[in-house]
């Protein structure tokens, strides 16, 4: 009899530490699963950035004119300089 309950403690403690050893497991894949979904909530919140239309060609030329002009007016560029400058803008 002192051999069967020996038998029997021996087993009672083999199968608590391993209920004890595969509960920690699950807690820790639990949490691992929970940091991993957290993350990922996180970067599907973020807000996508929208794309930059492409400039109208028409606008930029006109924004480089008007920055030419600007340059004119205040006797940076001379007329000469001012009229190369205009037609190369104007033929590209």
């Amino acid at each position: 009899m002192p051999g069967l309950l020996r038998g029997i403690a021996r087993t009672a403690v083999v199968a608590g530490t391993a209920t004890a050893v595969s509960n920690r497991v699950s807690r820790r894949q639990v949490g691992r699963w929970s940091r991993q979904s957290d993350e990922q909530q996180y970067y599907e919140q973020q807000p996508a950035y929208p794309e930059q239309p492409e400039p109208d060609p028409t606008t930029a030329k006109l924004e480089q004119l008007r920055r030419l002009g600007e340059l004119k007016a205040q006797g940076v560029l001379t007329d000469a300089e001012f009229e190369q400058q205009k037609q190369r803008i104007l033929a590209s």
